[in-house]
């Protein structure tokens, strides 16, 4: 298997973290990883805001209703752009997104990606500053993992169509 793949089966959402602090080039690293992934017409619709002093991310992580577990991560990213900026901000977001989640994955740090939708909007932008103009796409608690889960895949030969609907399974 390609360190690639390995890599990728290595992801999983971390929710226990150890407190430790995240160094800055590992998080450079997984953010040099995020602005690698692809993007409609090159547009590149996404900026990150990293946080890393403990209040901020205790603060960050409270006013997410899902994040709370977040609070002993060593960072937390946030993936942000202009949502109107164009037609395929969320598909580029998200690779961006998944990218960072692989890299840190592969950096031996753990992080859970927590979606965002409009009613968090307002308390996490008012957390950093940033204007209402922009959209917050995910809050990333990051850390150093406290368990590690073991790497899997969720493969299920069933969810493959081969030529066409209804034709599933293995290939022959």
């Amino acid at each position: 298997m390609s360190e690639a793949l390995k890599a990728i089966q290595q992801r999983r959402s971390v929710r226990k973290f150890t407190g430790a602090p995240v160094p800055r080039e590992k998080i450079v690293a997984a953010l040099e990883a995020a602005m690698a992934a692809p993007s409609a017409r090159n547009l590149r619709p996404w900026s990150f805001l990293v946080a890393t002093e403990r209040p901020k991310i205790v603060a960050l992580c409270q006013a997410h209703p899902y994040a709370g577990f977040g609070v002993d991560a060593g960072a937390v990213i946030l993936p942000f752009g202009s949502k109107g900026s164009h037609k395929w901000f969320d598909q580029d977001m998200a690779a961006a997104t998944e990218n960072l989640l692989i890299a840190v994955a592969d950096l031996g740090l753990g992080a859970t990606w927590c979606g965002m939708d409009d009613e968090r909007q307002a308390a996490i932008r008012a957390l950093v500053d940033l204007p209402e103009d922009q959209f917050v796409f995910a809050l990333i608690p990051v850390g150093v993992p406290a368990d590690v889960p073991a790497p899997r895949t969720q493969f299920e030969v069933s969810r493959v169509h081969w030529e066409r609907f209804g034709n599933v399974g293995s290939r022959s």
